[in-house]
C-alpha cells in the first residue's frame, strides 16, 4: 500500500477510529494522520496504557475492521 492509499483509507477510517478511542481529539488526528505508530502512540498517552496494551487494540481493531498499514 503506497502513501496515497494510506491517506486515503485513513480518510474513511477516522470515523471508525474515533468511535473506538473517544478521547483522541481533532489535533491528535492531524498528528496521526494515517502512521500507526502515531495512533498507537496516542492511545497510549490519552488513555494512560502501556505500548503493549496500546498496540494489542491497535492489531484488534485492525483485525475487526480489515485494515492493515
Amino acid at each position: 500500500m503506497n502513501k496515497d492509499e494510506v491517506s486515503g483509507n485513513w480518510k474513511q477510517l477516522k470515523g471508525k477510529v474515533k468511535e473506538k478511542w473517544g478521547k483522541l481529539t481533532d489535533d491528535d488526528f492531524t498528528v496521526i494522520e494515517g502512521k500507526r505508530d502515531q495512533l498507537v502512540g496516542k492511545i497510549q498517552e490519552r488513555y494512560g496504557y502501556a505500548q503493549d496494551k496500546a498496540e494489542k487494540e491497535v492489531k484488534d481493531w485492525e483485525t475487526s475492521n480489515k485494515y492493515h498499514w
